[in-house]
């Protein structure tokens, strides 16, 4: 059983070709040819474990995905095994495919939820994921600028983020960013929200992917509320573990307002209604993303060491 790195996985998965495993990979979900396992989180002495998975037969592959949390700190490992005989097939680092995966995912949901004239990026937090949505949503929608919110980023971070990504980045306020910005990218491990919901601009698309613990928030009340639909990749998981949902007051979202993604990539929900709707999609990261791009990525290697062979 072959094991993949992070550098591996850089190699051979570009963003792009995420992009089109996840819309795959929830298209078989939404025909109800796929299935995934609920996060589990097992927690003592300070070290948490969690475990997620998916069968997907379309892909060839089931598998679970393990991690550790220690002091905020993650460590990821990914197996994946063959639908066909059964038989274990790879394991994975797998840090780089959580990166890629997330940041695909919320490509593809701006692709059916933002207005296909949306020009400006506001962006919360440049870390890992802040800085991978940035470099894939820039090559994927046609993106002008990026506003940068993140008190703990260097004043290089905003040059090296607009030469990753060929676009002008410059730091702004929260209030202002979301005044100005067509997508919303928060990926922070804030606790409480970013920004004032009131102050989003009419139209806008919200990815709030920074967290999946029910005691945190990203979006406020005021968020929710001018929403005219919350997306999200998995009903049960979701509502379980998004803060954004778990706190939300009954009248800022009511159940009818919570969308599935199989459901808008399949074009069996409407979501975004009217150009002055603003649309959320609430990431937490489901256990289908992981082994559908993981499966992907064991084939693109299996074909590159044939191809040298």
């Amino acid at each position: 059983m072959q094991h993949i790195t992070d550098q591996m996985i850089d190699r051979h998965v570009s963003g792009e070709a995420a992009q089109q495993v996840m819309l795959e990979a929830f298209s078989s979900f939404g025909r109800e040819r796929a299935a995934m396992q609920e996060r589990i989180r097992t927690e003592a002495g300070g070290v948490k474990l969690s475990t997620l998975g998916a069968v997907l037969p379309d892909q060839g592959v089931a598998g679970a995905k393990v991690y550790t949390t220690i002091n905020g700190q993650f460590s990821f490992v990914i197996l994946i095994f063959s639908t066909e005989d059964g038989r274990p097939l790879a394991s994975f680092d797998a840090g780089a495919i959580t990166r890629l995966r997330t940041a695909a995912c919320t490509v593809m949901a701006a692709r059916h939820l933002a207005r296909p004239d949306a020009r400006t990026l506001a962006l919360f937090g440049a870390g890992t994921q802040g800085t991978a949505h940035a470099r894939q949503l820039s090559a994927a929608l046609p993106l002008e600028r990026i506003l940068l919110s993140d008190p703990y980023a260097d004043a290089a971070t905003a040059e090296r983020l607009a030469g990753w990504c060929g676009i002008p980045v410059s730091f702004a306020e929260p209030e202002a960013a979301v005044a100005d910005a067509d997508i919303v990218v928060t990926a922070s491990r804030s606790t409480t929200p970013l920004f004032p919901g009131s102050a989003l601009k009419p139209g806008a698309f919200v990815a709030a992917i920074g967290s999946s613990l029910p005691h945190t928030r990203e979006l406020d009340d005021d968020s929710l509320r001018r929403a005219a639909s919350v997306v999200v990749e998995w009903r049960p998981q979701s509502t379980r573990e998004a803060g954004d949902i778990v706190l939300a007051g009954p009248d800022a979202l009511p159940a009818q307002k919570i969308v599935e993604l199989a459901e808008v990539v399949l074009g069996t929900a409407t979501a975004r209604r009217n150009a002055d709707d603003i649309v959320i999609y609430k990431s937490v990261g489901v256990g289908l993303e992981d082994i559908a791009l993981a499966g992907f990525a064991w084939k693109q290697i299996q074909s590159a060491r044939a191809v040298a062979a």
